[in-house]
């Protein structure tokens, strides 16, 4: 089974964790533009942000990852690692011929995104949103594998990052 493959995987790849899931464990909800638009400093500067120009709003994103019926939830106390798994997982899958597997994350590719500063993506093609800023609910879908994730309390706390892998 290619789920459990690509799941085991990531593991190899640096992962913490990785989980299958299929279409209808992931929580759809609207509302997470509301976090990115009032919380996050990138808003209207970077460029996977769902600010920039012609970005697909997160009811319009639910049509189209809805087609997709698994995938892969990747986990890693990492942003970077999140990032690299993801983009590994994405390719494997994209070889194997699930020519429409994409990966969403946190993008991490540049040290300083060059929205930042108007300028172009310096890396169009590894540049991809983060899994929420596509509106789905990264808490109440990833507490469904029973994997670790909290609101932050302290600077302290340790930083879960969370990719997925839409594998069709």
């Amino acid at each position: 089974m290619d789920a459990k493959y690509f799941a085991e995987l990531a593991v190899k790849l640096g992962a913490d964790h990785a989980v299958p899931f299929k279409i209808e464990d992931i929580t759809f909800d609207d509302r997470t533009i509301l976090k990115c638009m009032f919380g996050c400093g990138d808003w209207g500067k970077g460029h996977t942000c769902p600010s920039r120009p012609n970005s697909l709003k997160p009811w319009e994103y639910r049509k189209v990852f809805e087609r997709y019926s698994w995938g892969i939830i990747i986990h890693s106390t990492d942003k970077k690692i999140s990032q690299d798994v993801s983009f590994e997982i994405e390719r494997e899958a994209f070889l194997k011929g699930y020519y429409f597997a994409f990966s969403l994350s946190d993008c991490a590719v540049c040290n300083k995104c060059a929205g930042f500063e108007n300028l172009e993506c310096r890396n169009k093609r590894k540049a991809r949103p983060a899994f929420h800023s596509v509106g789905i609910d990264v808490f109440k879908t990833v507490r469904k594998f029973n994997l670790p994730i909290d609101t932050l309390k302290c600077p302290e706390d340790t930083q879960n990052w969370y990719s997925a892998v839409f594998i069709e």
